[in-house]
């Protein structure tokens, strides 16, 4: 594939991404929110969520599903992405709230946390298919929207990099763990870890009964 081509792509992907944006412009609604959380699975750290409100001419080549993205790319794009939204903020539930409420109710927390952060009140939402029922702003929650949606996907990049960094530094405070390979998910490494000297203040307990 030549540049140009790869170019085109990119272009042609972005364009796709933002059809329910422009729905949603097309009808006068300027201030949508994405929204998309990270680390639902992992047996350690916690759960983040990211919201972004995009601009509506937003033209970042790449936006796409985090998972799909290099590390790298990752933290390239979070660059351009919080310096080009009109609003972004992150929630962050931790580890034992996640053992109090369990991991789904820890997720909207975390999402509503994300939302009522913003600068910009939104005036619908998107979401990577979680319904916030609580939450009296019109919304759409849409399975893999991540993949769907310019607004989700630049969440689930904001979301990524600010948790991948956070366990980044948990690696350096709990070492043994892999933290920083393994961002907490279940690793060889990891259970070694836990075989060797037990749980750590950032362990999911309710994760981890069966140790």
């Amino acid at each position: 594939m030549t540049k140009q081509e790869r170019l085109e792509m990119l272009k042609q992907r972005l364009e796709e991404m933002g059809r329910y944006e422009r729905e949603l412009y097309s009808r006068g609604i300027k201030a949508v929110a994405g929204i998309d959380e990270v680390g639902r699975g992992p047996l350690a750290g916690p759960v983040v969520a990211a919201a972004v409100i995009l601009p509506e001419d937003f033209h970042i080549l790449g936006v796409d599903d985090s998972k799909k993205l290099s590390e790298k790319k990752r933290e390239e794009l979070f660059t351009q992405i919080t310096e080009t939204a009109l609003a972004w903020s992150v929630g962050i539930v931790e580890p034992e709230v996640i053992d109090e409420i369990n991991i789904l109710e820890a997720t909207k927390k975390a999402m509503k946390e994300a939302v009522a952060g913003l600068e910009i009140q939104p005036e619908y939402l998107l979401l990577d298919a979680v319904e916030l029922k609580d939450l009296d702003i019109p919304q759409t929650p849409l399975i893999k929207g991540d993949s769907l949606s310019r607004s989700i996907a630049a969440a689930s990049i904001v979301a990524k990099v600010i948790r991948d960094r956070m366990m980044v530094d948990y690696d350096a405070q709990y070492p043994g763990y892999a933290f920083a390979s393994n961002k907490g998910y279940g690793t060889a490494a990891h259970y070694e870890g836990l075989k060797a000297q037990g749980m750590t203040p950032i362990h999911r307990r309710s994760f981890l009964k069966n140790l």
